[in-house]
């Protein structure tokens, strides 16, 4: 599927007319060019607000067992704080750690998702395209998608990942080596810092009454089940409240 410009922002070209192969300027399309500075505040703004709560995972993971050593590999090679979040939590509650991981594995798939389309809108050389792909996660895309042009979704890609990146496993260091410092991290409250920053990185992308019906139902699923069912199932089960919510919108329209 090409990228298809229009005055003011790219959107895909089922019809099959001509990539974009460069800036707006390139082109001649009249695309309105955003200011890179623009670019690069709003990108540094994202990355800077999610790197900082590596923090809480740092301190979540030293709270559920997991080694600062450990911590600190799960950041640097899985590089997604859901899959993160729900790997430790079910660690903690207990569960065995191949349905961990599986229910970690399982979130982290959405990011395959993110990846077929960045693809056809960043358009990165071939020899980069493995660096890049372990940077796309929630953050990156929307970042990138927001652009009005190649230029700037690549812009806004890169300083998003850079900085995301590079702060998320700072923190994670100096969450897990706080953790250690400070002994029991539940008798401090701490263990609730993961939830609570996974709950602020949500809320505000639950804009419809769709996705707030599918956040709803999920909700129900995993504490429901979570008395009923070995730690980190529920997380699965849950995860199929999007297909159940769509599935009945289709039925009613």
């Amino acid at each position: 599927m090409a990228i298809r410009e229009e005055p003011d922002r790219q959107v895909p070209d089922g019809a099959g007319s001509a990539a974009v192969t460069g800036s707006a300027a390139a082109t001649g399309a009249g695309v309105v060019d955003k200011p890179r500075a623009a670019v690069v505040r709003d990108a540094l703004g994202v990355g800077v607000a999610v790197g900082l709560s590596g923090f809480a995972f740092g301190v979540t993971a030293a709270g559920s067992g997991v080694s600062t050593l450990q911590a600190c590999v799960l950041s640097l090679l899985v590089f997604t704080g859901a899959s993160q979040f729900a790997l430790v939590g079910a660690l903690a509650a207990g569960g065995n750690p191949f349905t961990a991981a599986a229910g970690a594995f399982f979130l982290g798939t959405r990011n395959a998702f993110y990846g077929l389309r960045l693809s056809q809108l960043l358009a990165l050389p071939k020899g980069v395209r493995p660096l890049a792909a372990h940077w796309v996660i929630d953050e990156t895309t929307a970042v990138a998608l927001a652009q009005p042009d190649r230029k700037s979704a690549r812009l806004g890609f890169t300083v998003t990942g850079l900085t995301l990146y590079v702060l998320w496993n700072v923190t994670t260091l100096l969450g897990a080596l706080g953790a250690e410092a400070i002994g029991d991290t539940r008798a401090w409250g701490l263990d609730a810092a993961g939830p609570a920053v996974f709950l602020a990185l949500l809320a505000p992308m639950l804009r419809t009454g769709t996705e707030r019906a599918v956040a709803a139902l999920a909700l129900v699923l995993g504490l429901g089940l979570l008395p009923v069912l070995p730690a980190g199932v529920p997380v699965l089960i849950a995860a199929l409240a999007a297909p159940i919510v769509l599935w009945m919108k289709g039925r009613r329209s």
